[in-house]
């Protein structure tokens, strides 16, 4: 049975993806960080767990509608806010996203590569939980 080692993320500067990444998730890098390659992981002292996070220079434009993305979970509504909040005072930018659908549960940001991710309101008083997004 196979597993998932690593999310892998073409970016542009792997020393200021990185940066926001570790600083954004509470992440630290596996071993040291190479000009093209980082991966990052959980810190053991803290509290984040999940899956690895791997950078890897690339030389590819950005997709405005990417079709593999991160998702972030917020507790709820007002966690999601102060969290979105964070990630911007970290470089992130609000993305115009062109799809939200009326009750949307999720806010699109661009890291500071402009790779699309999304903090969702995981909040439990949401009918429309366990429902995917489109």
């Amino acid at each position: 049975m196979l597993s998932i080692g690593s999310v892998v993320m073409g970016v542009a500067d792997v020393p200021r993806a990185a940066a926001f990444w570790t600083a954004a998730l509470g992440y630290v890098p596996r071993e040291e960080m190479q000009d093209d390659w980082v991966v990052l992981v959980p810190e053991k002292t803290g509290p984040a767990t999940g899956p690895q996070l791997a950078l890897a220079r690339s030389e590819t434009p950005v997709q405005e509608h990417p079709r593999i993305h991160l998702d972030l979970y917020a507790g709820d509504a007002a966690a999601q806010t102060a969290e979105v909040e964070r990630l911007i005072a970290l470089g992130a930018e609000r993305v115009a996203w062109d799809a939200y659908p009326d009750d949307a549960d999720f806010v699109v940001l661009a890291d500071t590569e402009g790779n699309r991710f999304c903090v969702i309101d995981t909040g439990e008083e949401r009918p429309d939980r366990g429902q995917p997004v489109a």
